[in-house]
């Protein structure tokens, strides 16, 4: 399930957002693979008249297509609502004065619901239904109220939430080879090989994949590939509470939870901006060796790190430091001409007398600081296929 291009598309598409004491941001890129199939939701305010002051976030990692994926960042928060609170609309609001909050148990059980009424509504989509496309998509996200969160997850994106500090909290992945799963999909008679469904399939729970979902006798939750969800109901800690991240695979597959929250709460020392944030986590991860497509969703709470002058400076010297590295190894190339890019962060790598890097990023963080003053220096660097010098010689020959 992933061809690979020559080199990766990395335009990214962005989005942010502020409300309910909250503040997101959010980065995709396609990466290295020939097409999207990630996709997100970030709502804040809920259309539903008790859940105004409720925000929603998630994360969509589409496989064998992308149609899956895309569905359900437009209306799996519908099934959700409409399970967990019934019918209430805005219009029907308009009508009564009294509103009436979902209780804890409601929206847990709502949630559930409201991924297997999607799945099982999915399911009738003709080119679903008759094989035509075989797309499905792991779905992991976060529902927050005033006082608590509700952390979803179904498949392998994982959802991480950073409390004093520390990682308080992720949800489970779903990998075949877990024991929990394993069992599921022997009993409805699939096999496990090399840790994938059937030998195939790389997650143990997800939305679509049909063709996984038609051994006779069992129900929705009991089939080789489940789309029931993992619920998990945590209280708020406002004075602790950090930031939430939600991220596909393409993300984690070379980031530890540890080191993506210690990388990201470094970099909110140093901006306020966070597209900018996640635009650094997705370039970290692609320079790291991520091979997928690529999809981050930072949420920042009240209590999220603030900007700090002398982060700012730091940053800023480490920058200046690069800069002046890669300026004097391109000031003398050597009898072999200028060192190549991979040259000079191998060179870099290993100076012991680098400043401090970005935590949990390294000096991959830095790869695009780096590469913008190689460019700037290197005149037979590529543009579009041809070097810049014999572009230059090119030009200067039309001109005689």
């Amino acid at each position: 399930m992933g061809a690979f291009l020559d080199k990766p598309k990395t335009q990214k598409h962005n989005s942010h957002g502020e409300g309910n004491g909250l503040r997101y941001g959010l980065s995709s890129m396609q990466g290295w693979r020939v097409e999207m199939e990630d996709a997100h939701t970030a709502v804040l305010g809920l259309p539903c008249p008790s859940m105004k002051d409720w925000s929603f976030f998630a994360v969509y990692d589409g496989h064998a297509g992308s149609k899956v994926a895309n569905y359900c960042s437009k209306h799996l928060l519908e099934h959700i609502i409409n399970a967990s609170f019934g019918q209430q609309s805005e219009s029907s609001a308009s009508e009564s004065t009294a509103v009436t909050q979902p209780s804890l148990e409601d929206v847990k059980a709502g949630i559930r619901t409201g991924f297997l009424k999607i799945d099982e509504h999915m399911r009738s989509f003709s080119d679903l239904r008759n094989g035509m496309d075989r797309s499905g998509s792991t779905a992991v996200g976060i529902l927050i109220s005033p006082d608590h969160f509700f952390f979803l997850n179904c498949g392998d994106s994982r959802a991480v939430l950073y409390r004093n500090s520390n990682v308080c909290f992720s949800t489970l992945d779903h990998k075949p080879g877990n024991p929990r799963e394993k069992e599921r999909i022997q009993n409805a008679g699939g096999t496990v090989m090399i840790q994938r469904v059937n030998g195939s399939l790389a997650v143990s729970r997800a939305l679509g994949d049909y063709d996984y979902k038609n051994v006779d006798g069992k129900g929705p939750t009991e089939q080789l590939v489940s789309p029931e969800p993992e619920v998990f109901e945590m209280m708020r800690a406002p004075e602790q509470d950090q930031f939430v991240i939600l991220a596909c695979d393409g993300i984690w597959d070379v980031m530890s939870n540890e080191d993506l929250c210690v990388f990201v709460k470094s970099r909110l020392e140093v901006t306020n901006d966070l597209e900018r944030v996640c635009n650094e986590v997705v370039d970290t991860c692609l320079h790291m060796g991520s091979r997928d497509n690529m999809s981050v969703v930072l949420v920042c709470l009240p209590s999220a790190p603030k900007v700090s002058e002398e982060a700012v400076r730091k940053d800023a010297e480490l920058n200046k430091y690069l800069e002046s590295q890669v300026e004097e190894m391109m000031s003398q190339p050597g009898e072999d001409g200028y060192p190549d890019l991979a040259a000079v962060m191998r060179n870099l790598s290993a100076d012991t007398n680098m400043p401090p890097l970005p935590p949990g990023g390294g000096l991959a963080s830095k790869h695009g600081v780096i590469e913008a003053v190689y460019n700037s220096l290197n005149p037979y660097r590529e543009e579009d296929g041809v070097s810049i010098y014999l572009s230059m010689i090119k030009r200067l020959s039309v001109v005689a």
